[in-house]
């Protein structure tokens, strides 16, 4: 095999057709888990938890029925009949069925099927940001007129891991269509992926493992940091252009630094940084980040949205919002109204709720 070793020609990602987002939902379980209750009974008292609290999934709550409520919260939005999707798909790294899709379900429930493409997608936490990428290739290809990409997640972790102060539950969906009905329009993409082994679970195991400190740097850092570089040369932008950036957040800390080493404000970040109250929701996570800013921005703002998935990857998007989103923000619960809608429990309870007592 013969190595080619030349620079590549890096461009941003750009369809065909001009593609945008239509209509977007978010969804949020009402439970939260603080964090201290987690440091108590595994290590003690302690005030350096990464996360204020996490959100968690009802008893009867996953990752199809929170993708239904994130789907009918798009079209509360988007003035479109369902019929007319042409693609569902569900990001995610907590499928209920290992074998059988998501998509099916959610697509069923809003009405979108029979004549439609359904997959589920799996990157990780950037699984969400790889259904849109998709979304945007299939629409912007002419190949259909709308697509559905969701990302959502359960809480996962070990008891007693880092994972467990961590790992929320919720996530984001987002139909994609023409620029020229969209609420934002996306400028251009980019995507920058590598083998980086930092996080993972191999076949049959119930919980995911971790590389530690690894999953920083080399991993978070890099991915974020590279692919919002490329996409920002590639479109001849800076961080001044942008009235808003999102960062995949894993926990409160590394979304700031990594927007301090790129050249962000606190304030440029503080819209969509929803790890604090809510957790890491996985494949939801910079898209969660992105539905708050969605519900506030306005006409002419420029956002940066960055997404990371262990394994390791990161997808950049540049969006520009349109004279529309201010006519659907209030059609359906805002991200705020979810976080804000939220009832406490103790940790046997979140036990309960998330299988983690094996009754023999």
């Amino acid at each position: 095999m013969t190595i080619d070793n030349r620079e590549p020609d890096l461009q941003a990602m750009k369809p065909d057709i001009p593609v945008g987002i239509v209509g977007y939902g978010a969804y949020i379980p009402r439970y939260r888990l603080p964090a201290e209750d987690i440091a108590k009974l595994w290590v003690g008292p302690s005030n350096r938890v990464p996360v204020t609290e996490k959100s968690v999934a009802g008893i009867d709550e996953d990752v199809v029925t929170m993708s239904i409520e994130a789907a009918r919260n798009v079209l509360a939005r988007a003035d479109v009949n369902p019929i007319d999707i042409g693609a569902v798909w569900v990001g995610s790294e907590s499928h209920p069925y290992a074998v059988k899709p998501t998509s099916t379900i959610v697509a069923e429930a809003i009405g979108a099927v029979p004549n439609t493409q359904a997959a589920d997608w799996q990157f990780a936490c950037k699984a969400g940001t790889e259904a849109i990428q998709a979304s945007t290739g299939f629409v912007g290809s002419g190949m259909t007129k709308y697509a559905l990409a969701i990302g959502m997640d359960t809480a996962q972790g070990r008891p007693g891991d880092a994972l467990e102060y961590t790992a929320g539950a919720g996530g984001a969906a987002f139909l994609l269509g023409t620029a020229e009905e969209s609420v934002a329009t996306i400028e251009g993409s980019f995507s920058f992926v590598t083998d980086t082994p930092d996080f993972w679970r191999r076949q049959n195991a119930k919980y995911p493992q971790h590389s530690k400190r690894f999953t920083g740097e080399p991993a978070y850092f890099k991915h974020i940091a590279e692919c919002a570089e490329q996409l920002m040369h590639a479109l001849g932008t800076k961080p001044t252009d942008y009235a808003y950036a999102i960062f995949h957040q894993p926990n409160s800390k590394f979304p700031q630094q990594v927007a301090k080493v790129l050249g962000f404000t606190t304030e440029q970040i503080a819209t969509g940084l929803l790890a604090a109250d809510v957790g890491n929701v996985y494949a939801g996570s910079a898209l969660l980040g992105l539905t708050a800013v969605l519900d506030v921005a306005q006409t002419g703002d420029r956002i940066l949205l960055v997404s990371f998935g262990s394994g390791a990857g990161s997808d950049a998007f540049d969006l520009s919002v349109n004279d529309r989103l201010s006519l659907c923000q209030t059609l359906a619960p805002t991200t705020k109204d979810y976080i804000e809608r939220r009832t406490v429990i103790d940790y046997a309870t979140y036990a309960r709720y998330r299988g983690k007592l094996a009754l023999i």
